[in-house]
């Protein structure tokens, strides 16, 4: 009777184990099922691209410099945009509401929360133009569009830059993409040394602030995006004070917050080579 019930007792107690692991198991994978969706929420990729058509005449409203489809060129497309935070992070933009307006047709409203109040921060850190440039239409054989560069609309104003957003430990910035080597689009020889530099080699050019007289001129930046990390040396300037002439390759000027990388860069990173053009990334030096 007493051996009965020791073996009794040992089963009780293997049986409460494992009901205590299948507990354990459950929560875990509760706890996975809970966490995948937030993980996989933070990023935001492209679902595709679409392929530009140049406007009939008559289409492609440019007021407030709004840009038209450039015939040929690929667009990315998003399905998701960046996670919302207490502060999140966006990109203002000018759009007319009216009816002729930019925008087109009337203002599409479909959930209650759309008419909530939205609060911009005002930073007063912010890098705002300082001025503008007039377009002019590219000479034949002008105008390298490697690399889906963009060519400067005959009349369109284009804004111009001396500073960049303020510089942290992590500084948000565009990665995109440029050939350094001779006959490329970058254009000229690198400012830094005079020297074109191979598509192999991890070489960045910076947006003027950011450049800031040459003072990262030849040191290595950390480059942060995809998940990865990589060093790159700066070599050269992406003017935003300056564009759409003989200069530039009739290019517009460059925005204020350009890390502008050789495909050495966008491959370190791990990014396929269908997705590579435009990128959020952060940037240190290293």
């Amino acid at each position: 009777m007493t051996g009965s019930g020791s073996v009794k007792k040992i089963r009780g107690g293997k049986m409460k184990k494992q009901a205590c692991s299948i507990v354990a198991l459950l929560i875990s994978f509760l706890f996975l099922v809970t966490l995948c969706p937030s993980i996989e929420a933070q990023t935001c990729r492209p679902s595709g691209k679409v392929r530009g058509k140049t406007p009939p005449p008559g289409q492609c409203n440019q007021e407030n410099d709004s840009d038209c489809y450039a015939d040929g060129k690929m667009y990315p497309i998003y399905k998701c945009s960046p996670p919302v935070s207490s502060r999140t992070k966006a990109t203002l933009t000018l759009n007319s509401f009216e009816k002729g307006g930019d925008d087109g047709a009337p203002s599409e409203l479909l959930r209650p929360w759309w008419l909530m109040n939205v609060t911009l921060p005002w930073d007063a850190q912010t890098c705002r133009p300082s001025g503008k440039v007039r377009g002019k239409t590219p000479p034949p054989g002008q105008c390298n569009q490697e690399n889906d560069s963009d060519c400067c609309a005959n009349g369109k104003m284009y804004p111009i830059y001396k500073c960049s957003p303020p510089i942290s430990s992590r500084t948000k910035a565009t990665l995109t993409l440029n050939s350094f080597e001779k006959g490329g689009d970058g254009g000229a020889p690198s400012e830094c040394d005079n020297q074109y530099h191979s598509d192999n080699t991890p070489v960045v050019a910076l947006s003027t602030g950011w450049f800031n007289h040459r003072s990262r001129c030849l040191n290595f930046i950390n480059i942060y995006g995809n998940g990865k990390s990589v060093k790159a040396m700066v070599v050269d300037e992406c003017d935003s004070t300056m564009g759409c002439d003989s200069d530039h390759d009739y290019q517009p000027p460059c925005p204020n917050n350009i890390v502008d990388a050789s495909k050495a860069v966008w491959k370190a990173l791990g990014v396929p080579e269908s997705d590579w053009g435009e990128m959020d990334i952060y940037w240190s030096d290293a």
